[in-house]
């Protein structure tokens, strides 16, 4: 497993809808796409499709029917004509970078696809059943330790056994655990304080590493059992 890759990542973040313009302008130079500036974002797309604009190297301006500061003109050089409106889907790709998904023709189907996307009726990946073989002997009591006590611990997870199974679930909370989210929701400050509350308490270091990943993906259950298929990527500490 490469440092940089984490095998529970699944799925996109922060969807969004970017509206762009198509815009051809003299005879022989390629159309561009230019996004509308915020001073006209309230115009619908029927006003600023086949319409003429000015446009610049960061953004366009319909011109038809509309006041033009000679601010914002002045950084517009050159003419053309909006074509079409396109509205694409953006979002965040496991590695942080905004990645572009597709094109709609109009706000209501893009919204449509990022309501699918998003699986607004329930939470797409967020628990997993693995391989009891992803952690050590070591690890597998220590979590059996956990579910077996009534102690709260200040692990930000909760260990318990599945009735009538041999597996045992882990709950994790306050998850994705990065810096930002721990210092809002716990006032953590920096997720490898956490982590290294969990070494100091005693556990395995691969149960902190499996569990690291798993909250770092927004994972909330997670299921070990030796019956559970492997998780390809992750590392196997028992065999």
């Amino acid at each position: 497993m490469t440092q940089n890759h984490n095998p529970f990542a699944r799925g996109y973040r922060n969807l969004r809808t970017v509206r762009t313009l198509l815009i051809t302008y003299e005879d022989d130079c390629p159309p561009v796409w230019r996004p509308l500036h915020a001073s006209q974002a309230h115009l619908p797309d029927d006003d600023v499709a086949r319409f003429p604009c000015l446009f610049g190297r960061d953004f366009a301006l319909i011109t038809e029917g509309q006041d033009v500061p000679d601010e914002l003109a002045n950084q517009c050089p050159n003419e053309g004509i909006v074509r079409t409106v396109v509205h694409a889907i953006e979002a965040k790709d496991t590695d942080g970078r905004f990645a572009h998904l597709g094109d709609l023709y109009s706000r209501e189907a893009a919204r449509e696809v990022i309501h699918r996307l998003r699986f607004e009726t329930g939470f797409y990946s967020r628990c997993w059943e693995i391989s009891s073989a992803h952690i050590s002997e070591e690890a597998w009591n220590y979590l059996a330790e956990l579910a077996d006590s009534a102690k709260p611990l200040p692990f930000l997870f909760v260990a318990f056994r599945i009735p009538c199974s041999p597996a045992i679930g882990v709950k994790l909370i306050s998850t994705p655990w990065t810096d930002e989210v721990l210092s809002a929701t716990e006032g953590i400050d920096g997720a490898w304080r956490l982590h290294d509350e969990h070494r100091r308490a005693g556990m395995p270091e691969c149960l902190v590493e499996v569990l690291r990943l798993a909250a770092l993906a927004d994972v909330r259950i997670l299921i070990f059992d030796a019956d559970a298929p492997v998780l390809d990527g992750l590392t196997v500490c028992q065999t």
